[in-house]
């Protein structure tokens, strides 16, 4: 839960869009070409997915930004602990409250 979390603590982020999506086959809304031509910066949450990610997707990748947020897959979606670890990692990457 992951990166639902980040999706929904971001989406009020000024001049940001977000959407979540997994790598694997049963991800509820899996990554696709169109989502990655339409991210500016694509977060992982570990190092196996943007493996993943790179093997799948490469050529999809050539001129994207991939951040490995290094968070174990640990928490439940919308936990207090989790926020605490996006908000301390992601807005560096972000444009400018």
């Amino acid at each position: 839960m992951r990166s639902p979390t980040a999706e929904h603590i971001f989406a009020d982020w000024p001049n940001v869009e977000t959407a979540s999506a997994g790598i694997n086959h049963d991800a509820d809304n899996p990554v696709s070409p169109e989502l990655l031509d339409w991210s500016d910066i694509i977060f992982v949450m570990e190092e196996t997915q943007r493996s993943k990610l790179s093997v799948k997707f490469k050529s999809y990748l050539a001129n994207k930004r991939v951040v490995c947020l290094n968070i174990p897959d640990n928490y439940k979606y919308m936990e207090t602990s989790l926020i605490d670890v996006l908000m301390s990692k992601v807005p560096r990457y972000l444009p400018e409250r």
